[in-house]
């Protein structure tokens, strides 16, 4: 959700349940912009909430020229005072798949696993110990992956293979906006340097050179819906709790997660 224009951005997502209180969204308005200033970002947005047992982490965005590739995360207890996430390595990602349990809402707390392994053909455990801040950057990595969505055409990527805000985006037509083929991943695609150049000759490059969520595995994935007669809301299956929007013929859209931050595995038993 864009941070500069939150009050108005949160009453797209509230049918679903999402909303922050008076004190958290004055706090955000304040904090936000100052965030943006000290680290010179072209864009700052709050991306949404996860629930911890003692406290929440409330999670924002920073942006530096790419949409994609410049964006760095940030968590905060109090929404005023923010903390840069550590950065994931594979042994972190590796781990959080691993390590199951509600965040306690103290970034310093140690999650204990006992893993089974097999060293040479003979079964042994092994305690896998990680950070909730690692885990906490993990798991947003993945909701990221998974989850994080635009319109068709809201982003290009210019000469220089920067993936910039298009300025002549103006919202995608009220047919168009009910497919699932017109909202893409936010993130270095996946499935198009697969498709063949047949399928490729289809494809404007400026725009579509990230994956549409219509190609997610298993289908039924996303959760359409024409809201109010004039908004678009997408729910993700895989992590409940996030929600896109969209309005047609505006350049207004956005995502943000509020939950647990656990994922629900078990979606393709469910469809």
């Amino acid at each position: 959700m864009d941070g500069e224009d939150l009050h108005l951005t949160e009453s797209y997502v509230s049918s679903s349940g999402l909303c922050l209180s008076p004190e958290q969204k004055t706090a955000l308005q304040t904090s936000l912009p100052i965030l943006r200033s000290q680290n010179k970002f072209t864009q700052v947005y709050f991306w949404g909430k996860i629930m911890g047992v003692k406290d929440d982490y409330f999670i924002a965005q920073g942006v530096i020229r790419d949409q994609l590739s410049g964006r760095k995360n940030f968590y905060s207890l109090d929404c005023a005072s923010w903390n840069l996430m550590p950065q994931v390595t594979d042994d972190i990602r590796a781990k959080s798949l691993k390590v199951k349990g509600r965040f306690s809402g103290d970034p310093s707390y140690e999650f204990e696993q006992i893993d089974q392994v097999e060293t040479n053909g003979i079964p042994s455990e092994e305690t896998i110990v990680l950070r909730e801040e690692d885990r906490l950057a993990a798991v947003i990595e993945g909701i990221i992956q998974d989850g994080a969505i635009a319109p068709r055409g809201a982003f290009t990527k210019n000469a220089k293979g920067v993936v910039v805000n298009n300025v002549n985006f103006q919202g995608l037509p009220p047919l168009d906006a009910v497919k699932l083929g017109s909202y893409l991943h936010l993130r270095e695609a996946v499935n198009l340097p697969q498709k063949s150049l047949m399928e490729r000759e289809k494809l404007e490059p400026a725009i579509d050179f990230l994956d549409p969520i219509e190609e997610d595995i298993p289908k039924g994935s996303w959760a359409l819906q024409e809201e109010r007669g004039h908004q678009v809301t997408l729910r993700s299956l895989y992590w409940p709790g996030l929600t896109a929007y969209h309005i047609p013929n505006t350049a207004k859209f956005g995502y943000c997660y509020f939950g647990l931050g656990e994922k629900n595995n078990d979606i393709p038993f469910m469809l």
